[in-house]
């Protein structure tokens, strides 16, 4: 009798999962492909592919909450009502049309499904996943960030010109402007290097949780705050050789590490560089002993 009742509810429970994977793949195929193919082709706005990074963050998402599969089935079933309003809101953005709302419906959705299903124990255990996720959901929020980089641009610009002087360039700087041999060369908003920042961040978080660090809060904040700094280096030097590049009439290099392929080499080998800091901050950093 007892085998006869767990098939059933089996059944059940499998029907229902692939009912629930079903629709959210006739939902949300489209709005992944459509950022998908905005990354790759570039053909997205500006301001979201500064969220390109999740190119690599939705599959890791994905094969997280895969790998998490037993534990989930574990749960005990229990409905949160938060689920619900999740539910209901994700619904009203992606009804909506809005195109930031329909992205933020995403998450949303995912979150209301957690509690919905396994209460907060379910949420919980798709932490990291819905953090991915949700990180990589392109919006709007880097347009309203690029006000607050002028700093950051005049700083960029200032630094470039200092360094290309010491190579006996002549170089006048102007604010985020600088003018070598008759060329200028502008240190724009989306050349501040908040793209960059906000992909080594979000790599150095994947790297974090990948290799167990992010346990340590001290460690993980050393590590971000160093991925961070040597975003900021990397971008400032790669300035520097655009306006090198620029001014002395190199065209060639100019749009090779501007407009081709040369710009995604750089951010390998700067993302490559976190790899290598992480693995010393593992090897060389002792661990915090627990108080």
């Amino acid at each position: 009798m007892q085998i006869q009742r767990k098939i059933p509810i089996a059944i059940e429970r499998y029907l229902l999962n692939a009912a629930l994977v079903m629709l959210l793949g006739l939902l949300y195929a489209p709005v992944l492909i459509y950022w998908y193919h905005g990354w790759l082709e570039k053909s997205i706005s500006i301001e979201h592919e500064y969220f390109s990074h999740g190119l690599i963050g939705l599959p890791f998402a994905a094969y997280i909450a895969w790998m998490q599969r037993t534990q989930w089935s574990q749960l005990p079933n229990t409905n949160h009502p938060a689920g619900a309003i999740l539910l209901i809101v994700g619904g009203l953005c992606y009804g909506s049309g809005l195109f930031d709302l329909v992205n933020l419906s995403f998450p949303l959705v995912l979150a209301g499904l957690c509690l919905w299903l396994k209460g907060i124990a379910g949420l919980k255990l798709e932490k990291w996943p819905l953090i991915f996720v949700a990180l990589a959901t392109p919006t709007h929020l880097p347009y309203l960030i690029e006000p607050l980089a002028f700093p950051l641009q005049k700083f960029i610009a200032a630094v470039a010109g200092f360094i290309l002087v010491q190579f006996n360039l002549n170089v006048t700087v102007e604010q985020v402007y600088l003018f070598v041999n008759g060329q200028i060369v502008e240190v724009a908003p989306h050349c501040a290097g908040l793209k960059m920042l906000f992909t080594s961040l979000y790599v150095g978080l994947m790297l974090l949780y990948w290799t167990g660090v992010v346990s340590d809060r001290t460690k993980s904040i050393v590590f971000l705050l160093s991925a961070a700094t040597i975003s900021v280096v990397a971008n400032i030097i790669r300035n520097t050789l655009l306006t090198l590049f620029h001014g002395t009439g190199q065209a060639g290099l100019f749009h090779w590490l501007h407009d081709s392929w040369g710009g995604d080499l750089y951010s390998a080998c700067m993302l490559g560089l976190l790899v290598v800091l992480i693995n010393w901050m593992q090897n060389h950093v002792e661990p915090r002993s627990a108080s």
